[in-house]
C-alpha cells in the first residue's frame, strides 16, 4: 500500500504508506510531518539520534523538524505523511487545535495508544484513506484534508482524554499548548520559564503546577530538550564553528553552551561531532 497524493500548483503531497517501496521511507527526513502507526506489531524508531520503541496500536507524531528512521521489518506499520503546503498545522490550528499538542518540535514527539474501539475507528479511517484515493478528480485533494483532519481532531481528543479531568484541560490545556508553541518560537534566544511566563502572564509556578498536574515533562524541561535538539542537528548537519553554534542558540559563552550541551547528552560538543564521524 503506497498512495501519493501531490498538487502541482501548490507542491502540496501527502502520502498513506506501509513503506514497501523504498521510496516512501526516503520522505520520512524531507520536511514532512509523519504520522507513524505501529498498526500490527511493535516498531523500532530512530528519531533524532534517540531510539523509540513504538508499542502495537501507538500512534507517533513528528514534526518536519524530527529526522525519523524505521528499523526493518516493516510490519505491519502505516505511515501518513504531508508536507506544509498540503496542510500547514501552524496555519490551521483553529480547526483542529493540534499545534503545540501532537505537534510540538521535541525531540521526544508525543504519541497516543488506542484501545479496542479506538482501533476500530482508525481501521475505518484508514480504509476511507484508501477508497479516496481510488478517486482520481479534481477534489481528492481536498477529500484527502477532510479526511487528515478527522484524523487529527481524533487523536487531539485521545490526548485530552488522558488527562486529569474534564475542567483541567478545558481551562488549562491552551496554557500548555502556547508555552510549546512560544517555546518553539523562541527558544533560540530565551532559555528560562520566566520569559514564557512573562508573555503568558503567568506566574511562572502557575505553570510549573500545571504542567505537573498533567503529568507533562517540566517547563525547563520542555525549552532544554528543544535547544538540545537543535544543537545536534547543527552539530551533525551544518558547517557551523561552535562559536556560530553558540551565538546562534543564545548562549553568552562557548563554554556555557558546552556545559549545557554535555549535561543533556553525556558528551562535548566536540565529542559528538568526532563520534558522528566515525558511524
Amino acid at each position: 500500500m503506497n498512495f501519493k497524493f501531490q498538487g502541482f500548483t501548490e507542491q502540496s503531497v501527502f502520502m498513506l504508506t506501509n513503506f514497501s517501496d523504498g521510496n516512501f521511507t526516503e520522505s520520512l527526513n524531507k520536511d514532512n510531518y509523519k504520522i507513524i502507526w505501529a498498526k500490527e506489531e511493535e516498531v523500532m524508531l530512530t528519531i533524532d539520534g534517540y531510539h523509540i520503541s513504538l508499542e502495537k496500536n501507538q500512534l507517533l507524531f513528528c514534526t518536519p523538524l524530527n529526522t525519523v528512521k524505521i528499523e526493518a521489518p516493516f510490519n505491519g506499520v502505516i505511515g501518513y505523511i504531508f508536507n506544509r503546503e498540503f496542510y500547514c498545522i501552524r496555519d490551521h490550528d483553529n480547526e483542529v487545535a493540534c499545534n503545540g499538542l501532537l505537534f510540538l518540535g521535541s525531540s521526544v514527539p508525543p504519541l497516543i495508544t488506542l484501545d479496542e474501539e479506538e482501533q476500530r475507528s482508525y481501521d475505518i479511517l484508514l480504509m476511507m484513506f484508501e477508497e479516496e484515493f481510488m478517486n482520481n478528480d479534481h477534489i481528492q485533494g481536498e477529500m484527502l484534508r477532510v479526511l487528515l483532519k478527522r484524523l487529527l481532531i481524533k487523536s487531539v481528543r485521545l490526548v485530552k482524554k488522558g488527562m486529569p479531568s474534564q475542567d483541567f484541560y478545558d481551562a488549562k490545556l491552551d496554557i500548555i499548548r502556547q508555552f510549546n508553541l512560544l517555546v518553539e518560537e523562541h527558544f533560540r534566544k530565551l532559555h528560562k520559564v520566566s520569559d514564557y511566563a512573562e508573555m503568558l502572564n503567568i506566574a511562572p509556578k502557575s505553570i510549573s503546577n500545571i504542567f505537573s498536574k498533567y503529568n507533562y515533562k517540566s517547563p525547563l524541561k520542555v525549552i532544554s530538550e528543544r535547544i538540545n535538539l537543535e544543537a545536534q542537528r547543527l552539530l551533525q548537519f551544518s558547517d557551523k564553528n561552535m562559536n556560530e553554534i553558540t551565538e546562534e542558540l543564545g548562549f553568552s559563552e562557548a563554554s556555557h553552551f558546552s556545559k549545557f550541551f554535555k549535561k543533556h547528552t553525556g558528551h562535548s560538543p566536540s565529542v559528538f561531532k568526532n563520534n558522528l564521524k566515525q558511524l
